[in-house]
């Protein structure tokens, strides 16, 4: 009995494209850039910014947002205002 449950999902596995191809994380990069005034730190993920954070030395932090490419600009992305790219956002407050 336990080989003919066996060999039917060795069989099962076998015709299965999805169960023998693996699936691959993507590729995620954490960017710092840093000179005598400010701290650069930037998120890629699949090549694609997702966060650009700027850490100035005598001042707070700030978010800056990235376009969204491949997206219309005009459409509201997450909150945020439309056409907010490139824009400055402070977060005000933090949990």
């Amino acid at each position: 009995m336990r080989q003919a449950i066996a060999s039917t999902l060795l069989a099962l596995a076998a015709a299965s494209p999805v169960l023998a191809r693996e699936v691959s994380e993507p590729k995620v990069e954490h960017i710092v850039v840093e000179d005598d005034g400010a701290r650069i730190e930037e998120l890629r993920v699949r090549g694609q910014t997702q966060r650009i954070v700027v850490k100035p030395k005598n001042a707070r932090e700030y978010e800056i947002v990235p376009s969204a490419s491949g997206r219309d600009p005009s459409q509201n992305r997450g909150g945020q205002q439309p056409g907010a790219a490139g824009q400055r956002v402070w977060n005000l407050l933090r949990f």
